[in-house]
């Protein structure tokens, strides 16, 4: 019988340093804080036009701020830099130009995160941790763009700069936040940070120094300053993709997760339920003769009990009973649900109480989602 030659070796060097980590030496799973920094998921769909407000509108967990800074189409773009593993992008696209923007106007794309999230970087004791925030990026406009990070618990802010070289072309930026020894992230689900990709500002954020330490008492005019203003063409675009934040005082190689747990974790923030004609929703009951309930489970629980996003409109929606149907025109949420059961209910036209059926998107524009965004 052939034995197995067992093989040992030793460990000379077992400390853990950012500098092993960008190598490849050891990387952790889920060292990438932010969550679809790759923009494969987007549930609200691929293209939102004529954005002149705050919100959320194609690609996951990446929100708008527009403060009258023009107006933007925002796609998820199969644009990304070759050979590097990303196939989408989001991209911003300037359709009505902002040359003169009010002095106290802020136009940007970020994420929010949860203080969960957070507690790995230790801020606010003596053994916090340096962050590095990597990404590409391709700008019509050339010259240096900000990126802040904003505590939310405590009112901190810190900023770093990158460099558009080249229009319109793919580029590569790394930015190391220093450590804040100074108030500690909460630990729960609200939001704690916002981690803040400027488009462009107004002088009351641009007219000092750039505030590369943190601020406890934040100076407006020191978080944006040196900032282009990237909404003064209808020909610009701003595009980023392989967003990482992670602790550490080098950027590793980018994390892809599996779609399917990229949509699972983007599902906390924002479910899409149901979308279009002639879709199954599920088994629904009449309460009453003219109330119609269905039961319903979100997986995974989302980050606090969600508000109902949905559209209505004529024979929006179907139940298929007793040999026929009924139509009607719009849906409400019952007021005893989670963050992870929900019941829906519509008043519909008579039939039978106690009668089961099924329920049905019965339009091309249906839509039910659950959002829990921060």
């Amino acid at each position: 019988m052939a034995i197995d030659k067992v093989v040992s070796a030793s460990i000379t060097d077992s400390s853990v340093t950012s500098a092993k980590v960008a190598a490849g030496v050891l990387q952790p799973n889920f060292r990438n804080i932010v969550i679809n920094g790759d923009m494969q998921i987007a549930q609200r769909g691929t293209s939102s036009s004529g954005i002149t407000s705050d919100g959320y509108y194609t690609v996951d967990r990446f929100l708008v701020e527009n403060g009258s800074f023009g107006t933007w189409t925002q796609s998820q773009a199969a644009d990304a830099p070759t050979g590097q593993g990303y196939y989408n992008s989001l991209k911003m696209d300037c359709t009505t130009a902002q040359g003169s923007p009010s002095s106290n106007s802020i136009l940007l794309v970020g994420q929010s995160i949860e203080g969960f999230m957070l507690q790995p970087i230790k801020q606010g004791t003596a053994n916090a941790e340096s962050t590095t925030l990597s990404f590409w990026h391709k700008h019509t406009k050339t010259g240096t763009n900000i990126v802040e990070l904003l505590d939310a618990d405590n009112s901190n802010a810190v900023s770093g700069s990158y460099t558009q070289s080249s229009s319109d072309t793919w580029e590569k930026a790394t930015i190391t936040f220093p450590a804040n020894t100074s108030g500690a992230y909460d630990n729960d689900n609200a939001r704690s940070l916002r981690i803040r990709f400027i488009m462009g500002a107004g002088t009351d954020y641009t007219s000092g120094t750039l505030a590369t330490t943190w601020q406890t008492s934040i100076t407006n005019a020191n978080r944006y300053a040196g900032q282009v203003n990237n909404a003064d063409s209808t020909s610009n675009n701003f595009i980023i993709t392989g967003v990482q934040y992670e602790v550490g005082t080098a950027a590793s190689d980018f994390e892809f997760l599996p779609i399917d747990v990229n949509l699972r974790r983007c599902r906390r923030y924002y479910h899409l339920f149901v979308e279009g004609n002639n879709k199954e929703i599920g088994i629904c009951h009449w309460y009453s003769s003219t109330s119609m309930r269905f039961l319903g489970t979100l997986n995974p629980p989302l980050r606090t009990v969600p508000s109902l996003e949905k559209t209505s409109g004529s024979a929006y929606y179907k139940c298929y009973r007793d040999s026929g149907s009924i139509t009607f025109d719009d849906i409400s949420l019952n007021d005893t649900y989670t963050e992870s059961n929900f019941q829906i209910y519509a008043t519909t036209p008579s039939t039978t109480a106690g009668q089961a059926g099924m329920f049905r998107a019965d339009n091309a524009s249906t839509k039910i989602a659950f959002k829990a965004e921060l």
